[in-house]
């Protein structure tokens, strides 16, 4: 019988703040985390979706990051998904939002349930809005895990999947 096959989609926003939230962003080792999430199955993909930050803004960040996406790209089968960084600004502030990381993600998960490319997906996010998607991806018999953090955990979302992987609890496994 052949490996269940998994693809992995995280919302590198949703994933970096939460992580940051608990001190941990820059200390998760993404081959552990990948392997706890897949176990003996067969990892078809990774998708890491975010945008890289303003340059002007704050340059010591921005090559930080680029040497993060750096070392993704570097773990096998992990594809980086760069996403546009609006600005905006609010209140006499300045704010920036990333706009395409959901639709990326959804476009994803959505064409290869109907391309056939995997098994089980598991969203890294704790966002809400892919509820839809993931119930029209589950009506072609796909699974789907969410795989989340507390901090930015949707009890919709997770309802919404067929199983859910609590990362708080996996931590010690997968830092550095």
């Amino acid at each position: 019988m052949a490996k269940e096959r998994v693809v992995i989609l995280i919302d590198g926003s949703n994933f970096y703040h939460s992580s940051k939230r608990l001190g941990i962003a820059n200390k998760i080792n993404f081959q552990k985390l990948i392997n706890e999430f897949v176990g003996d199955r067969q990892l078809v993909q990774v998708y890491y979706y975010n945008a890289s930050l303003d340059l002007g803004a704050n340059s010591k960040t921005y090559w930080k990051q680029q040497s993060f996406f750096g070392v993704l790209r570097k773990i096998p089968k992990v594809r980086v998904v760069l996403c546009r960084l609006r600005k905006v600004k609010r209140n006499g502030s300045v704010e920036y939002e990333i706009k395409g990381d959901d639709t990326h993600l959804v476009s994803d998960l959505v064409g290869g349930a109907y391309e056939d490319q995997y098994d089980t997906a598991i969203i890294v996010s704790g966002d809400e809005d892919f509820v839809s998607p993931i119930q029209r991806v589950r009506k072609l018999g796909k699974r789907i895990e969410n795989a989340y953090f507390s901090s930015s955990s949707s009890y919709n979302l997770r309802k919404a999947c067929d199983c859910s992987i609590h990362i708080n609890k996996m931590i010690n496994r997968i830092i550095n």
